[in-house]
């Protein structure tokens, strides 16, 4: 399938998707649960945020299938959902910060 096989509520499912992570909270939660499983405590101390505004975020990620929770006890536990979406985010991650940049045209 390419960009041009997508359909208009396909498009708009994955610009969604685009804005979810556009938001840094939400691309930082991401971040930190990328190559390991984290408690939601653990992520609000890790993005510096409160735990109600992280676990708002959370669900957003959840609801996207971008992470996926597992309670365990009291506490719950996300990971990445998806290991298209990681290698999307290492591919990106790559990218801008392991390559150097040549600005020149």
């Amino acid at each position: 399938m390419t960009a041009f096989d997508l359909n208009i509520d396909q498009t708009t499912e994955l610009a969604d998707t685009f804005g979810l992570l556009s938001d840094p909270t939400r691309l930082s939660i991401v971040i930190a649960c990328k190559d390991q499983e984290r408690s939601a405590g653990e992520i609000s101390e890790i993005i510096g945020s409160s735990p109600s505004l992280t676990s708002h975020h959370l669900r957003l990620l959840r609801s996207a299938r971008i992470l996926k929770s597992e309670r365990r006890g009291r506490q719950v536990f996300y990971a990445m959902a998806d290991a298209c979406v990681h290698s999307v985010l290492n591919i990106m991650i790559e990218h801008f910060f392991t390559h150097s940049h040549n600005h020149e045209n």
